[in-house]
């Protein structure tokens, strides 16, 4: 039973050995709550004349080497803890169909923290070292999101923690660096990426509800059953496009700002694609376009910032 469910599954995902068994271990799909955070907040900083390229660069990759090894202890402890089998989707699949030791695994996490801890040496000694304070807080959620004695992401706390941290804060750490100052208009921007950010993970518990909910996990899909998860969802893109409006209203964002809204499109084909799935295989395409919303959202807000630039 298991070794067909394990054909099908990597036969369904595409899943295929050598180097990709690494790449999907990053989890690139994912990796776009890390990449929008920090272009948006440099170029929120870009659009008050402020922009010093190495330490986007800098802020750039440590933020996507933390996101890609919390996805690697993610897929260390749900392994340990025996929430993953061979069927299961939504992971890299490295342990539990590729037969990499669990201690690889997380060995391979705590370098890319490392390699993370010495670009926030740099950044630190740039900026100021209270970011050096704020990185490891992050990377210490990063840790507990599946480690430590009571996992986030077994809480129903999830998507607030995930959407305030690599939302709000990694873009105020991203426009701090440039600016040397943090305003309230910068963390009013950053509220819709944040609410993308934790809407990625509520339509990662939604797909994973059945057998989350048989390993006694208590997220927020849970809590609230799959369809009204679903409806909170949809809310949660209308809040984003609503604040969106008043942002762009209140001239924190530029008019520019407006094309935006193009992301509206993929929110709707998010809530169509998981309507009338109960399958996770099958609700796979509407979690890889929660990701694609907000990477659209993200890209093309900060390509309206940087435009109004030079334009206004």
């Amino acid at each position: 039973m298991h070794s067909s469910n394990k054909v099908t599954v990597k036969q369904a995902l595409n899943e295929r050995d050598g180097l990709q068994i690494w790449w999907r271990l990053l989890r690139p799909h994912t990796l776009t709550a890390s990449f929008v955070p920090v272009f948006v907040g440099s170029m929120l900083a870009f659009h008050e004349g402020h922009m010093n390229l190495l330490l986007f660069l800098a802020m750039l990759i440590a933020s996507m080497l933390i996101q890609a090894a919390t996805n690697m202890f993610n897929e260390y402890y749900d392994f340990v803890k025996g929430l993953d089998n061979e069927g299961s989707v939504g992971i890299g699949g490295t342990i539990v169909r590729d037969g990499i030791k669990p201690k690889t695994v997380l060995n391979l996490a705590l370098t890319f923290f490392g390699m993370a801890m010495l670009l926030g040496l740099y950044i630190s000694a740039t900026s100021s070292w209270w970011i050096a304070v704020i990185g490891l807080i992050c990377m210490l959620f990063g840790y507990l999101y599946t480690g430590g004695p009571l996992p986030i992401a077994y809480t129903p706390l999830g998507e607030l923690s995930s959407g305030f941290l690599m939302g709000t804060v990694i873009i105020g750490i991203s426009y701090y660096i440039q600016t040397k100052t943090i305003t309230a208009e910068v963390l009013f921007a950053s509220i819709p990426i944040a609410i993308f950010i934790g809407a990625i993970l509520l339509s990662n518990n939604i797909r994973d509800l059945e057998n989350d909910k048989e390993n006694g996990r208590k997220t927020l899909a849970i809590l609230l059953g799959r369809k009204n998860a679903i409806g909170f969802l949809g809310l949660m893109f209308i809040v984003a496009f609503v604040i969106t409006a008043w942002l762009i209203i209140e001239n924190i964002f530029p008019i520019w700002s407006l094309i935006t809204f193009i992301g509206a499109i993929k929110a709707v084909d998010v809530i169509l694609k998981f309507k009338g799935k109960t399958q996770p295989l099958e609700m796979m395409p509407a979690m890889a376009a929660t990701g694609k919303t907000n990477s659209i959202y993200g890209i093309l807000l900060g390509i309206s910032l940087f435009i109004s630039t030079f334009v206004n």
